[in-house]
């Protein structure tokens, strides 16, 4: 079968696929007895920055004899390909196809990823429905907050884990090897599965359902197997510490060291799944966080560091930590962000720490325009908080802030709606009179969607025609003020809204759409809402149903069983309490609130105990002890699909991996001082490239080069390394040699020597070549014959020599090779060919 990496000059961003990664894990597989991918239904970049992905596959590869690889949703051009080659989906690190692993693990993070989990099986060779899995077949596993109701996509899953899955998951990897030693039969090690606690095996619950559609009752099949606990950690500070992650080539979504400072979230805010199903709060211990940061810093080369949690302003000592990061990390330029801030948490300290080394954009999270609303959410926040807030970031220097807000909260009225023009012109006076000029304001909304486990799943959503009329109004009046606006559409919170509180009965929709050309359904291009709606009517499935109807407190929900802790009193208590808009407090600081989770022995709220301590920063270096060296380095192997951005942040992480000091550009934001030659096309490898770097001390140009070996990724070699003046102009190439392998690629180039001879003689002895070139949707017409240098055979290969002509884009090697057999531009770029040398 070919291997998917010779295809990769086909897609659009081959380093989606290639693997290889920094600190990436690729196992002789003949030495473990357990293979074990972790998936994620999105792009690469989407799902190398989900950190509990990173978190479990250091888990998983820390055992010897579990070989844990990753797998994505292929992008479309890739899922083409695959079809079109007759090709499986397999693992970036070894390319396992997927229906040879023992365990496919997805995170499911979003209801709009579903149509990708049908994807991947399908592609993967994995049969779709588990009812009708063979054996041998892999065991497919979900996670992730949406599998508190996975019931619309039960029936393509073995089994779900609710909750923490840092010590399950070996638990689940252990269950599977003994049931392959044993020679279990897939429903004894389904079983085995089922005594795990948090796990959650769906063949073994039956759904019977009333004539209105409602659920009559959720039928056990199992004795003593009648429902499932959410699996928790009572301390974070037990785990292993995280601190070699894969660092993607392409930059992704979070492109940096991601560091989880508390699990769950005590706030009580009333719409919010995740504050509810991850209780309690669990804080890490500062010094666990400082080593974490010290060590992935080292590990990866990054420049900067994420403190993530639901509530990361509420840290117990976030000012001490943030302060001591700073004074840290300043001179090395490295950046300490945070993610969205509850109003009430950023102090004016916080946000001057922050602003020293960059100032990261901030949001702030009002959720709702008026206080009526926002104290039926149990936000918190008062009018004169937000106020504050916006001041502080003002007159520390921000001139932009983001503010997040939700529509469709239930008993909203137009007034609410307008509640947020108003709380949004407020801020850009405050911004205005801080700093005397008119500040950037981006409102966001999006469509409020009632999710399981809040005190708001018996409330119905809005519907989409409700949802339009509501942006219409934020989007005329915000336009009147200058104020920018952005949306979520309001089609796609409706089909989330379907399958947020759906039963079993959505699979045949979901599999409709996805036999529709369905995929990646959470991003807005790609999403299709007349799809949708026919696969639903095939199905005889209604939204209204699902979305729009309010609930009885006595309905039994499809997810009834699954158990995150927080008890269904509690929340019937917090609606009532809701629509009273009466306050529930933080029962980490106040009172507890009885929402049942805590045995107060085990699982409890945990603190941090003691303030941060740091070691004094290193003395800065002098700016008048700088070098420059030029490195000679080759690219060659699956490196050879890097593109040049990736390449020059290849080289930049792995200079700080080095511990090698940069040489930074002066102003606003900084940037390492590195020129590389001429960008090399995609999927070419080369044996002479050069790149000049600048170093803040004075560095030996052989002790670099040996310390960058160690610490660049296969296929990226310094080969040589020279002292250079810092004022020498970087040169330009003149002539390029290459080799071309026209016998060794996929396509086979089936052309006789003899032949060759003649089309090369006949090809040289033209008086103009001409060809039409497209570089980045641009389409010029050239003549290759002035920059054809030399053309000839060199034993089973083509010599290949180009030159640089003024006026003309460059020509590519690949250009020739189409013209020379006729080849179209497709075939021709899987051509494989190897720069060997310029002439500068």
């Amino acid at each position: 079968m070919t291997d998917i990496k010779t295809l990769l000059p086909l897609v659009r961003k081959p380093s989606r696929y290639s693997g290889g990664e920094v600190n990436s894990i690729k196992k002789d597989l003949s030495k473990v007895s357990l293979k074990f991918a972790m998936g994620f239904p999105d792009a690469y970049e989407i799902g190398m920055s989900h950190l509990g992905l990173q978190i479990l596959y250091q888990v998983l590869n820390g055992r010897d004899d579990i070989a844990c690889e990753r797998v994505f949703a292929p992008w479309l051009d890739m899922e083409e390909l695959l079809r079109k080659r007759g090709l499986r989906l397999s693992t970036l690190e070894s390319s396992i196809p997927l229906d040879e692993l023992d365990i496919l693990g997805l995170s499911i993070q979003y209801e709009l990823s579903y149509t990708n989990i049908l994807n991947m099986l399908d592609l993967g060779g994995i049969t779709l429905f588990a009812s009708d899995r063979k054996e041998g077949e892999p065991f497919v596993i979900g996670g992730g907050p949406s599998v508190f109701n996975p019931e619309p996509i039960a029936e393509f899953f073995d089994a779900f884990l609710l909750g923490d899955g840092e010590e399950a998951i070996l638990e689940i990897a252990d269950a599977v090897l003994e049931g392959k030693r044993t020679g279990a039969s897939r429903g004894e090690i389904l079983l085995k599965l089922s005594k795990i606690p948090g796990m959650y095996v769906p063949s073994f619950f039956d759904v019977e359902y009333k004539e209105d559609g409602t659920v009559k009752a959720v039928v056990p099949l199992v004795e003593g197997y009648e429902k499932v606990v959410k699996r928790t950690i009572p301390d974070m500070n037990s785990l292993p510490l995280p601190t070699k992650p894969v660092v993607p080539f392409m930059e992704t979504v979070h492109d940096r060291v991601s560091v989880e400072i508390s699990r769950g979230c005590t706030r009580g805010c009333r719409f919010c799944q995740a504050g509810m199903i991850y209780r309690p709060v669990r804080e890490r211990a500062p010094e666990k966080i400082i080593r974490i940061i010290n060590d992935s810093l080292r590990n990866t080369g990054y420049n900067e560091v994420s403190l993530l949690s639901l509530s990361t302003g509420d840290y117990t000592f976030i000012e001490d930590l943030l302060a001591g990061l700073m004074k840290k990390f300043s001179d090395e330029k490295i950046a300490v962000s945070l993610p969205s801030l509850r109003v009430g948490t950023l102090s004016a300290k916080v946000a001057t720490e922050i602003r020293k080394v960059r100032k990261t954009g901030f949001t702030l999270a009002p959720e709702a325009g008026s206080e009526r609303l926002r104290l039926l959410i149990n936000k918190g926040i008062k009018e004169e908080d937000l106020k504050a807030a916006a001041s502080d970031i003002f007159t520390l220097g921000w001139k932009g802030l983001k503010l997040y807000f939700m529509i469709g909260l239930p008993t909203e009225t137009e007034e609410d709606i307008l509640e947020i023009v108003r709380l949004a012109e407020c801020v850009k006076t405050i911004g205005k009179r801080a700093s005397g000029k008119v500040p950037q304001i981006n409102v966001s909304a999006s469509s409020f969607i009632p999710k399981p486990w809040t005190p708001f799943q018996w409330s119905p959503q809005i519907t989409m025609a409700e949802g339009l009329a509501k942006q219409s109004v934020l989007r005329r009046e915000l336009s009147r003020l200058k104020l920018n606006f952005k949306w979520h559409d309001a089609d796609m919170s409706v089909v989330e809204g379907v399958f947020a509180r759906g039963d079993r009965r959505l699979s045949r929709a979901i599999l409709n759409a996805f036999n529709k050309g369905c995929r990646f359904d959470g991003w807005s291009e790609m999403f299709d809402y007349n799809k949708w709606m026919e696969s639903f009517r095939e199905a005889g499935v209604d939204p209204a149903f699902y979305i729009s109807r309010p609930r009885p407190f006595d309905e039994i929900f499809p997810w009834d069983h699954l158990k995150p802790g927080v008890e269904k009193e509690f929340l019937i208590k917090e609606f009532e309490r809701a629509i009273e808009l009466a306050r529930t407090p933080d029962c980490k600081v106040d009172r507890c609130s009885n929402c049942g989770l805590c045995d107060h022995s085990v699982i409890k709220p945990r603190s941090a105990k003691e303030a941060p301590v740091f070691e004094d920063a290193p003395k800065a270096l002098s700016a008048e002890a700088t070098s420059r060296v030029r490195f000679r380095f080759s690219k060659t192997g699956n490196a050879r699909f890097l593109g040049h951005l990736e390449l020059i942040s290849v080289f930049i992480r792995a200079i700080r991996r080095a511990g090698l000091p940069l040489r930074y550009s002066q102003g606003f934001h900084p940037m390492p001082k590195l020129t590389f030659g001429q960008p090399l096309p995609v999927g070419m490898e080369s044996l002479e490239e050069y790149v000049d770097v600048e170093f803040a001390s004075m560095i030996s140009a052989s002790e670099a080069l040996a310390s960058l070996n160690r610490e660049l990724p296969d296929g990226v070699r310094i080969l040589s390394g020279e002292p250079l003046p810092l004022k020498i102009p970087f040169p330009s190439a003149i002539m390029t040699e290459y080799i071309v392998a026209v016998k060794d690629g996929p396509l086979g180039i089936k052309i006789e020597p003899e032949r060759i001879e003649g089309l090369l003689r006949d090809f040289l002895a033209k008086d103009s070549i001409p060809v039409r070139i497209t570089r980045e949707d641009k389409v010029t017409d050239v003549d290759l014959k002035p920059a054809l240098a030399g053309l000839s055979q060199s034993g089973a290969d083509l010599s290949l020599v180009l030159r640089r002509c003024e006026g003309s884009p460059p020509a590519r090697p690949s250009d020739v090779m189409a013209c020379l057999f006729g080849l179209s531009r497709e075939d021709a770029s899987l051509i494989p060919i190897l720069k060997v040398r310029t002439v500068q």
